[in-house]
């Protein structure tokens, strides 16, 4: 139970020392209640006192420490004492004093205990903490934080930076639900309504043709790194980071097991596939076999750890470098509007509209969640030609049959009425 401390202090005279000195003393509640013995004893020494002031500590045990805080007014320390205890009994009472952590310590405190995040995720946190969260709210205790601040920090953000806004809301969300775990804080104060949702803005899909037409403007060991992509919905640092030993020609197969990516402000670096599921192995369609099989052939070591797309001196090629060529290609096939993502997620388009399933996109694309996937589950226009075709297919059929049935209906039902009237008088002989 909470307990309430009655503490009077005044000017008062001593019997020991003549004149008056300041004074105080406490008087402790055996219960939370306004007319307790200790109530009753604080009342009776204030009146012996000049200049007399009560004010009212509740002391509570939270996660085994005491707490105390203090108030002015009597009803104020009563209210806060039975919130106290019905957070204890609910399992949400929190020691204020672990919450005096400012939102920038913690967060630095969560970047540093995170060790399972790649690189480039670390990248990518770091800047969106030290761009978009901690300029405004980096100065604010935990346990200030309201949900109105919060709010208030993302709407504007959100007006100059809609895809930035909903990313650094979910970073933010993410700490402070740690910080929940870790019994700092109640309640995470981000609840704004929306926020924090995925709005990538709808990248555009190239046809087969133009992915043929860039593949033709490039140099001839550039021409897989296009094909892949597009054929086998590899991402650009899973391209580049393919050796000789990952490709299987006797059963049509690729494997990725490493990838190129590159931080935020740093050199790309070498490493594991973006998650689990990157980690995969494909069937390579069998109208790109034969680029493969000469790729391999004119440009490739002998060597089973030969990059599958190397530089004059046998090392890796740059994403830079690579990107050089892609930018003319694009350009001399009429989509300068297309990235080089843009390949990858044309193919994965192509394969939702072949009929593949979620989860068959999902693998295809090394898609840790199908919320990824979905987003190839959506019609190209020459899928949608398809459809309107078959739906006129039908009404074909369907006019077919009516022509059919209206032209039959009449002299069917001189037939059933001369059946009709043979069985009537069958049923009644004369």
């Amino acid at each position: 139970m909470a307990q309430i401390i009655h503490r009077v202090r005044g000017y008062g005279e001593s019997a020991a020392e003549p004149g008056w000195k300041r004074v105080e003393r406490s008087f402790p509640d055996g219960v939370s209640g306004r007319f307790s013995d200790g109530g009753k004893a604080a009342k009776a020494f204030a009146l012996e006192l000049e200049n007399a002031v009560t004010v009212y500590d509740v002391r509570t045990r939270i996660g085994g420490r005491v707490v105390t805080r203090t108030f002015k007014r009597r009803k104020d320390a009563d209210a806060y004492a039975n919130t106290v205890e019905a957070d204890k009994l609910r399992g949400v009472a929190r020691d204020p004093r672990a919450s005096r952590i400012t939102l920038a310590e913690y967060a630095r405190k969560w970047m540093e205990r995170r060790t399972d995040i790649r690189p480039t995720t670390r990248a990518k946190y770091g800047h969106l903490l030290d761009r978009h969260i901690l300029p405004t709210l980096g100065q604010h205790d935990l346990c200030r934080l309201s949900p109105s601040s919060v709010r208030g920090w993302y709407m504007a953000l959100r007006g100059r930076y809609v895809v930035t806004a909903d990313d650094a809301y979910r970073l933010l969300r993410a700490v402070l639900n740690t910080a929940v775990a870790d019994e700092v804080i109640a309640v995470n104060p981000c609840k704004v309504k929306g926020a924090g949702q995925v709005r990538s803005p709808e990248r555009p899909t190239a046809s087969v043709l133009e992915v043929a037409a860039a593949v033709e403007a490039v140099p001839d060991r550039y021409r897989l790194a296009l094909l892949l992509p597009a054929w086998c919905q590899l991402r650009r640092g899973e391209v580049l980071g393919l050796q000789r030993r990952d490709v299987d020609l006797l059963h049509a197969t690729i494997r990725v097991e490493r990838a190129w990516t590159a931080p935020m402000g740093q050199r790309p670096v070498l490493g594991p596939p973006k998650s689990e599921a990157g980690r995969r192995s494909l069937a390579i369609p069998a109208n790109i076999v034969p680029a493969v099989s000469s790729h391999l052939e004119h440009f490739v070591g002998s060597e089973p750890d030969a990059w599958l797309f190397p530089t004059a001196s046998g090392s890796a090629l740059s994403p830079r470098n690579f990107n050089r060529a892609w930018d003319k290609a694009r350009q001399i096939a009429g989509r300068p509007d297309l990235h080089l993502h843009d390949l990858r997620h044309s193919g994965l388009t192509w394969a939702a509209a072949s009929g593949a399933s979620v989860a068959e996109l999902m693998r295809r694309g090394g898609h840790a969640n199908p919320r990824a996937a979905l987003r190839y589950q959506h019609a190209t226009e020459d899928r949608d030609q398809a459809i309107a075709d078959a739906l006129a297919g039908l009404a074909k059929v369907g006019a077919s049959v009516g022509a059919s049935v209206g032209a039959s209906g009449p002299r069917d039902r001189r037939a059933m009425k001369v059946v009709g009237q043979e069985k009537s008088r069958g049923a009644h002989p004369g």
